[in-house]
């Protein structure tokens, strides 16, 4: 149920968002009798992502969610940033973070396992590619991962610098 809503969730905001020069990275909710809605965004151009974004965008969504009413109840709006460990949720992030450490979820396994750690190959439609310990490629369907994350390694602090000086966040 809840995965249903996010891509319902995800199918509306994104053309908002995508208006407004953004990217929707992911769409999640949390929580019980109050849920909350967590936006993750970023410049469609890769420019750096403030507080004024989240901001923008928590406006925004926020009156659009309450105009489409698409959660029964009271919710909770959150608006963040990919961050530097971030969420790997599309073909792109998959290729433009290739090299780097991620750990990956799957819902339903694959080679008898759900879990999986290594370096990011890259990804095309279909799968997304690790690296493992043993040297083995694991060719993970996306249609099957729960989730996806780059894990925070000194490389990955390295590569994201360049970004986190231009925001201010030396």
């Amino acid at each position: 149920m809840t995965l249903d809503l996010e891509n319902r969730l995800a199918a509306l905001v994104a053309p908002r968002l995508a208006a407004m020069g953004y990217e929707l990275v992911r769409v999640a909710i949390s929580g019980g009798n109050r849920p909350v809605v967590q936006i993750m965004a970023e410049w469609a151009d890769g420019r750096p992502f403030g507080l004024d974004d989240c901001e923008t965008i928590s406006h925004a969504i926020g009156a659009l969610l309450d105009v489409e009413d698409p959660l029964p109840g009271p919710w909770t709006l959150e608006v963040s940033s990919p961050g530097i460990d971030r969420p790997l949720t599309r073909v792109k992030d998959w290729n433009r973070f290739a090299g780097h450490l991620a750990r990956v979820e799957l819902a339903v396994p694959e080679a008898g396992r759900r879990r999986f750690e290594g370096i990011v190959l890259g990804a095309d439609e279909e799968t997304a590619r690790l690296r493992l310990a043993d040297g083995s490629e694991a060719r993970l369907p996306h249609e099957k991962i729960r989730r996806a994350k780059l894990v925070l390694t000194e490389a990955l602090i390295a590569a994201s610098a360049p970004a986190l000086r231009e925001n201010g966040a030396e």
